[in-house]
């Protein structure tokens, strides 16, 4: 028999149990997949707890990214098959060894990827992209500062700034974040818990301010980055794991910048034409080996509630992925 992690109530991971879960058979316009990675993110675990700003129905299966191979189609999908290599992302349900998801948030695996690195590629990717290319307009020759640089999202910023022409520097607060970031194609990178932390930045940019700030790290990192805001730079809200900033509201106006939010979810929802395009793209970059994400840890499913407080404490280069049996 399958198996799921599952929740009668939203809460920690202790609130979470490895039950037998059949989902039967797809819909006409599913597909059922053995998953045989998932991803798990710091959002994964807060959707988890009921502290994401959209709270999920319950019983509740975690996990919003995977990879696998499908072994049922429905009666109504087209392009895809039984035997296909895939990655899908999604609000829940991928914490299992099955499940039947919607055909259209279902790609083929590009062919340089693993099941480990695909199953944590659609949502850091995607996001990173939407957040520079749509929101941020990040231009060629542009400088772009990552805050987080050796997480997730910050991770996928740094190489899709290096597709984009930008010159990339990378905030982090550990040596081994640091030479992640480095090793993802960033120009420069700065010690994120440095008392001369803008000092850091100016010097790694010339003495000039930074075009764009990928932030998705919030707290009290969010003032001092929008503080080194060059004239008519661009701050991206892309999550605060550290807290939520207050700015004061003179700092746009003296530097003419822009604090932008960043939603990808809601941006598939009232955007999905564009949302999939963007997905092209960086499917494309992936299948090119141009973009790549970086696994830190496995964890066999048995050892979800461990891998869940490791994604949670973010002190890891690189993911967290859950490996099926």
């Amino acid at each position: 028999m399958p198996r799921a992690v599952m929740a009668d109530e939203l809460g920690p991971p202790d609130n979470y149990r490895l039950v037998d879960h059949d989902p039967g058979p797809p819909s006409p316009t599913q597909v059922s997949i053995s998953i045989k990675a998932a991803g798990i993110s710091f959002v994964d675990v807060l959707t988890a707890s009921g502290g994401y700003q959209v709270k999920p129905p319950v019983p509740f299966i975690p996990g919003s990214e995977c990879a696998g191979v499908i072994v049922a189609v429905g009666a109504e999908v087209e392009g895809l098959q039984v035997g296909d290599r895939v990655v899908a992302s999604g609000w829940g349900g991928m914490f299992a060894h099955v499940a039947n998801l919607p055909a259209r948030t279902v790609r083929k695996m590009p062919e340089p990827l693993s099941f480990e690195e695909a199953a944590v590629f659609p949502v850091s990717y995607a996001t990173a992209w939407h957040a520079l290319a749509d929101r941020g307009q990040l231009k060629a020759g542009e400088t772009l500062l990552v805050l987080g640089a050796g997480g997730a999202t910050g991770y996928a910023a740094v190489q899709i700034g290096k597709q984009l022409g930008a010159r990339v520097i990378g905030s982090a607060s550990s040596a081994s974040k640091r030479a992640l970031a480095t090793a993802g194609g960033g120009d420069a990178v700065i010690d994120a818990r440095g008392d001369d932390w803008r000092e850091q930045v100016k010097a790694a940019n010339g003495g000039k301010g930074v075009d764009v700030v990928f932030d998705p790290v919030g707290g009290e990192a969010t003032d001092p980055a929008f503080r080194s805001l060059t004239w008519n730079g661009r701050h991206l809200v892309i999550g605060f794991p550290a807290g939520i900033a207050a700015l004061r509201t003179n700092l746009p106006l003296l530097k003419g910048a822009s604090l932008i939010g960043v939603d990808v979810r809601q941006f598939g929802i009232f955007e999905p034409e564009k949302s999939e395009a963007n997905r092209d793209t960086v499917f494309a970059l992936a299948a090119e080996g141009k973009l790549k994400p970086a696994i830190a840890r496995s964890y066999a499913l048995e050892d979800f509630r461990a891998a869940m407080e490791d994604a949670a404490a973010g002190q890891r280069a690189g993911r967290i992925v859950l490996v099926m049996d």
